[in-house]
């Protein structure tokens, strides 16, 4: 199998003793631990929506040209970047992206949008539907016929039923997911009286409908999971497994739910993710086929 070379491949350790993976366990833990105090803190910042820019008047050529058979996807040095739309996780708000959102702007990325979402809000296709309309107020203002998306957790299975359930792959170029309980997640029973809580248990009817066929879907995605991800159970539900999806799943070793969306590493792997069009098919050499690789 071939691995985009945006993603550093870790060598296996098929002879992890107890020790080590409890050691591993216990310093992904004191970081998650960490990583929450600091979202406490800034949480607050994060509340209030994003101000919105002043509309600009189109640019006439938002659309590039038709690249020549044969040459590369990759954007050519000062050429304009879709918009990055940040879709955060359950019960929390924009303020988790802030890390990630300086490592986009600090590397050329001129348009960020962060979007908040009630925490009231009581169903995956309702919030989708929500962001379909923000989407195409983002096109609307920047002259841009598609964004890129990156949501965290929930915001992730959001984004996934907008562009696989609602014909938003029309408008989202690249999906990445961080964290997402793409085939459902078995943690938190009591938190399941929140009825979008129990739309991300395996099974549920959101879930089904997106295991239905999908065929056409123009958007290519990246799933980052990690094994010590102790809110989808099991981890791996955060891989993508879909025939007819576009689909990257990259496995994080050593950090838990919370620190997907703040650790330097993966900040910069989603950075690369979004920067390179090599199709899942050439990562894995068997077309339709999810592909697979690791970060630190």
């Amino acid at each position: 199998m071939k691995v985009p070379p945006f993603l550093p491949v870790l060598p296996r350790r098929p002879g992890l003793c107890c020790t080590q993976l409890s050691s591993t366990l216990l310093k992904a833990t004191a970081l998650e631990l960490v990583v929450l105090a600091g979202h406490v803190l800034l949480y607050p910042t994060g509340i209030a929506g994003e101000r919105r820019p002043t509309p600009r008047p189109a640019e006439p050529a938002t659309t590039p040209p038709t690249a020549p058979a044969g040459a590369s996807a990759l954007p050519t040095e000062g050429s304009e970047r879709p918009p990055v739309v940040l879709l955060h996780g359950f019960i929390d708000n924009r303020s988790v992206f802030v890390v990630l959102r300086r490592s986009l702007a600090r590397h050329g990325r001129r348009h960020l949008e962060s979007l908040n979402y009630s925490p009231l809000t009581c169903d995956i296709r309702t919030a989708a539907e929500l962001l379909g309309r923000h989407v195409e107020e983002i096109c609307a203002r920047t002259g841009h016929h598609q964004v890129d998306v990156v949501g965290h957790s929930l915001g992730g299975l959001i984004a996934r039923y907008y562009v696989q359930r609602l014909g938003g792959d029309r408008r989202v170029r690249t999906l990445v997911t961080l964290g997402t309980p793409h085939g459902g997640t078995a943690v938190a029973p009591l938190a399941s009286a929140h009825p979008i809580v129990r739309q991300m248990r395996t099974g549920s009817a959101p879930i089904e409908e997106l295991r239905r066929p999908a065929p056409g879907c123009r958007t290519r995605f990246v799933s980052f999971w990690s094994e010590l991800d102790r809110v989808i159970v099991p981890a791996e539900a955060a891989r993508i497994d879909h025939p007819d999806l576009d689909a990257l799943n990259v496995r994080v070793s050593g950090i838990g739910h919370l620190a997907l969306p703040v650790h330097p590493a993966v900040a910069a792997a989603v950075r690369q993710a979004l920067e390179s069009r090599e199709p899942v098919i050439e990562a894995t050499g068997t077309a339709g086929a999810a592909g697979a690789a690791s970060v630190a």
